[in-house]
């Protein structure tokens, strides 16, 4: 069984890393293929475009730095030797957290930087503003694996002191909900990062009624991930003294693991709309922006009742 979990422990550390260096690789590729189209269509804008495409791979690596951080954390901080019966099991938490987020976060990330790259080659007096905007979208995307890093350095924190089968669950199924929670969001965030960016090259004349709708809608579209985060912070405090307990919280992790996707994804395909008729029509800002934000609003409400059920299956189970 030690045999097991020292198996478990190596496993954990590859698909840290491995699974974000497939997404943040593709992710990279995408804007590497962007930056090359975008030079094409508009060769003046050479210098914009690269310098956007750099700082965008840069941003868009941030996931597979968390993946390398936490894996060296895992190989320093538990020697294989001081490994038990249930460390290994738990271990998996900390993969799942940090591998789903990073499958996710990785490729999508990329997105606005795509958009930011074609968006210059349309309006390359503007590079300025479009890099601002990319930047503002790419950095809210890493918000969920920031979350996710949290989460396994709290179960890694508590590895020592596991010593039941319930107890371990309850790791798994804290690193699930925030692993899982992250992809929904993600997506949204990533697919009205991009849009946002390439209304820029839209009409320029819109960048104010942009920025302000910009940062308020991607706050909207991140809510369902807090809300996993707070499930998940729920699931490492609250103890599992039996087999049926830990199930239950596996259970809550799953409904709002899978309760964030559809809200995190409707929401932002909802502000990418907006904010490509706000670029066409700024003169009705405030009209799109409400009706937008109305729109969010009621689809976030589903997470709500992930989130409420999530929480009544670890307080009262």
């Amino acid at each position: 069984m030690g045999e097991m979990a020292n198996i478990l422990h190596y496993c954990s550390i590859a698909l840290v890393v491995g699974a974000n260096a497939i997404s943040v690789g593709i992710g990279e590729g995408l804007v590497g293929y962007a930056a090359i189209d975008a030079t094409s269509n508009q060769p003046e804008a050479n210098n914009e475009v690269s310098r956007l495409a750099i700082l965008g791979m840069a941003l868009t690596e941030t996931a597979a730095i968390i993946g390398v951080s936490m894996a060296l954390i895992l190989i320093m901080g538990t020697m294989p030797e001081n490994q038990n019966l249930y460390s290994g099991p738990s271990e998996i938490g900390i993969a799942l957290a940090i591998s789903l987020s990073g499958l996710a976060i990785g490729l999508v990330s990329a997105w606005p930087a795509v958009g930011a790259c074609y968006s210059i080659a349309r309006q390359p007096f503007s590079g300025n503003k479009i890099l601002r905007f990319m930047l503002i979208t790419q950095s809210m995307i890493q918000t969920p694996i920031i979350f996710s890093f949290i989460i396994a350095m709290l179960i890694r924190n508590q590895i020592s002191t596991i010593d039941t089968v319930a107890e371990s669950l309850r790791m798994i199924a804290s690193g699930l909900c925030v692993g899982l929670g992250s992809i929904g969001p993600s997506i949204g965030l990533a697919k009205f990062g991009k849009t946002a960016c390439m209304s820029i090259g839209i009409n320029k004349k819109s960048y104010n009624q942009l920025f302000s709708f910009t940062l308020i809608s991607a706050a909207i579209i991140e809510t369902p991930i807090i809300f996993a985060l707070v499930v998940g912070l729920f699931l490492i405090s609250s103890p599992a003294s039996t087999i049926l307990q830990s199930i239950a919280m596996i259970g809550a992790a799953l409904c709002i693991g899978l309760g964030t996707i559809g809200p995190g994804i409707a929401s932002g395909k909802s502000a990418s709309r907006a904010c490509i008729q706000i670029a066409k029509n700024p003169t009705i800002y405030s009209y799109l922006s409400k009706v937008s934000m109305f729109a969010q609003g009621m689809i976030d409400t589903a997470a709500i009742y992930a989130f409420i059920i999530s929480l009544s299956l670890i307080l009262f189970r």
